[in-house]
């Protein structure tokens, strides 16, 4: 059987919803159903299946999205590129787009277990070396641990993501908190 192109168009779009509907059910309820994933996808159960066979299959595909997510939101920020305080406003506004599945990680690290979170990834190098590079050029203080601070960041932004959760909170505030709270931080 051959596929048409509105087919082919297509399963990039539904594999899309279900790991957008995944991400969003997990985050409320871990131990969520297939099924529950989804009706908030708007799919059958059996479409799912076919993405993604098993709950394992699912969460490893959740697990894959999210490092490919963060390393392109890394590569939009050009970190490497300007002074580094505009460099790490810019990518703490990029992750702080990522913030339902950095959510889920963080609210249950067993739930996508494949990925070895404690392991440096390229994005969090990036990070560090963004953030020594201002200590060097002197927009950030270095009398603060580059590791430390980057802890801080990461800290800050689950913090404004579940702020942005509070339905009386303002997303573009949040965000504005966040970057106010990290421009403090790194400040000489």
């Amino acid at each position: 059987m051959v596929e048409s192109r509105a087919e082919a168009g297509l399963r990039p779009r539904t594999r899309r919803a279900i790991l957008d509907a995944a991400v969003r059910v997990l985050a409320e309820s871990p131990s969520a159903s297939v099924a529950d994933v989804a009706a908030v996808a708007g799919v059958g159960r059996t479409t799912v299946h076919r993405y993604f066979p098993e709950r394992s299959d699912l969460l490893a595909g959740i697990e894959a999205d999210l490092l490919e997510r963060i390393d392109a939101a890394t590569r939009a920020a050009r970190t490497t590129e300007g002074p580094a305080g505009a460099a790490l406003r810019r990518l703490c506004e990029e992750y702080f787009t990522l913030g339902d599945v950095l959510t889920l990680v963080y609210q249950d690290p067993t739930l996508l277990g494949r990925v070895r979170w404690t392991e440096a990834t390229g994005s969090d190098l990036a990070l560090l070396e963004l953030v020594e590079r201002g200590q060097r050029e002197g927009e950030f203080d270095p009398a603060v641990d580059a590791s430390w601070v980057c802890g801080v960041v990461w800290s800050l932004l689950f913090t404004a993501w579940l702020h942005a959760r509070d339905p009386r909170a303002s997303t573009h505030e949040t965000l504005a908190l966040c970057l106010e709270t990290v421009r403090r931080t790194v400040a000489l």
